[in-house]
């Protein structure tokens, strides 16, 4: 039985699920989103916010590892083991849902990629687009049917071969950085204000997030690692890794694009830039590297997507057919679901203009609520002394890292707006007959009386986003 040899993962196995998962499409669309929100000023402080907000979120993952050891089932057990079943199970909900558009995301972004050399592939939604799309979703679904381990060891060769083309990028784009070009755009174009800077941050809030999204990968996968020390420095170093990439991918191309021009930039925006240095053979250098990138980014993310649906399910927070694995230890159930869910997604995106910057926005978006949560558990650990003993020091310090990272996370809910917030009850409420089921199941109660009110709020919420999304109140 699969049960009987579990597969067990080694520090740089875990990292390279960290840097796999966070680096994916986001990267690449950086200069334009950016450009579209800011000037390198603003983009300064978003990165600083982002980069202190992150790495505090990233240390309460350290310390949960470290002090929850039989929590192995990382965002989605931190929830639950801190508010109950209900809280823990939109966690999941959210976590998942998140991973499902993150893998809408990289599959229009390949196609659009294509459709710089091929204009039948559009922006990544037309109907050619769409059907190739298809066909390479089912295609790495049969691929990690073969095994998890299979998967996790093609996921960190492709991790190392995508970083090849980013770290290239770089070189070639610091050496035409131009300081002129820089200094024009610095301050966004806008007059100077502390109101004018704010909007321009609070504009990249969401970009950020995504691209960090993937942070708790070796969280996730806890239960496969070797040591449980090695799951959060594997968190540490992939993020580290991974911030550095993205700070100097956005300055560097304020240096040869004037910030218009960024933000008229097609996706991949990175293609643009480096095409504007070196000549058109840029553009295809780094279509080249996205392809791969994308590649790895979706093997971890179905990965991801598939495990915390059979870890909730394990804890009997969702259904129990999604426990079952196949003879190789596969999550298959899970997997079959995700995939699924990807595909009626990437059909919908027929009927959507800017289908990528909408699944980047619902995928931070839902990513949120289960970050804010896992910190918020962090600082009701620390507040409450437990694990820590006579240790009153450690647990100073975790209190005030996990309290920035809660504050960090609720000031992300708030900059993503009602009308996002609004769109993830549209998830959340429907979503909740799956836990309705597994309750069931167990011949347990349905929720606490705190837990009813939440789910009233949810659907109310989805009624309301569901009502704006069909009379056109929601673009």
């Amino acid at each position: 039985m699969a049960q009987d040899t579990p597969q067990k993962f080694s520090l740089w196995t875990l990292t390279a699920m960290v840097v796999g998962s966070m680096v994916g499409a986001g990267i690449f669309s950086l200069p334009q989103a950016f450009g579209r929100a800011t000037g390198p000023f603003g983009a300064l402080i978003a990165w600083t916010i982002a980069g202190i907000g992150m790495l505090m979120l990233a240390l309460v993952f350290q310390t949960l590892s470290r002090r929850k050891p039989d929590l192995d089932a990382g965002i989605y057990a931190y929830a639950k083991a801190g508010f109950g079943n209900y809280p823990g199970f939109l966690s999941a909900l959210g976590y998942w849902s998140a991973a499902v558009l993150g893998n809408v995301s990289y599959f229009i972004l390949i196609k659009s990629t294509l459709g710089l050399f091929f204009p039948v592939f559009g922006d990544g939604n037309t109907v050619p687009a769409i059907v190739i799309s298809s066909a390479l979703l089912w295609f790495m679904h049969t691929l990690i049917l073969r095994g998890i381990r299979e998967a996790a060891a093609l996921n960190t060769i492709v991790t190392f071969a995508k970083l090849i083309p980013i770290l290239l990028f770089v070189v070639f784009v610091a050496l035409g950085f131009r300081s002129d070009v820089f200094s024009t755009s610095f301050w966004g174009g806008e007059e100077v204000s502390l109101a004018t800077v704010a909007g321009q941050v609070r504009a990249t809030m969401l970009v950020t997030v995504f691209v960090f999204v993937g942070i708790e990968g070796a969280s996730v996968y806890s239960r496969y690692a070797r040591r449980r020390s090695d799951v959060g420095l594997a968190t540490l170093m992939g993020f580290l890794g991974v911030l550095c990439l993205m700070v100097l991918v956005t300055l560097l191309s304020y240096g040869v694009l004037l910030r218009p021009d960024l933000a008229a930039l097609r996706n991949p925006s990175m293609a643009g830039v480096l095409e504007a240095v070196v000549g058109p053979w840029g553009a295809v250098f780094v279509a080249v590297g996205l392809l791969i990138s994308v590649a790895g980014a979706y093997i971890s993310w179905v990965l991801l997507a598939a495990e915390i649906l059979y870890s909730a399910s394990k804890y009997e927070t969702m259904p129990r057919f999604l426990s079952h694995e196949n003879s190789r230890g596969v999550p298959s159930n899970a997997l079959w679901l995700t995939n699924i869910i990807v595909q009626i997604f990437l059909i919908l995106t027929l009927f959507t203009e800017y289908a990528f910057r909408l699944a980047l926005e619902l995928t931070s978006s839902m990513i949120l609520i289960p970050y804010f949560l896992v910190a918020a558990y962090g600082a009701k650990l620390a507040f409450s002394g437990d694990t820590y003993g006579r240790d009153p020091a450690a647990r100073r310090a975790d209190l005030a890292r996990a309290a920035i990272a809660t504050i960090y996370t609720a000031g992300l809910v708030y900059a993503a707006g009602a009308q996002h917030l609004l769109l993830t009850t549209v998830i959340y409420g429907p979503g909740t007959i799956l836990y309705l089921i597994a309750r069931r199941e167990q011949g347990k109660r349905a929720f606490t009386l705190p837990e009813l009110a939440l789910f009233i709020l949810a659907v109310l919420g989805a009624c309301a986003g569901i009502y704006m999304i069909v009379t056109g109140g929601v673009a």
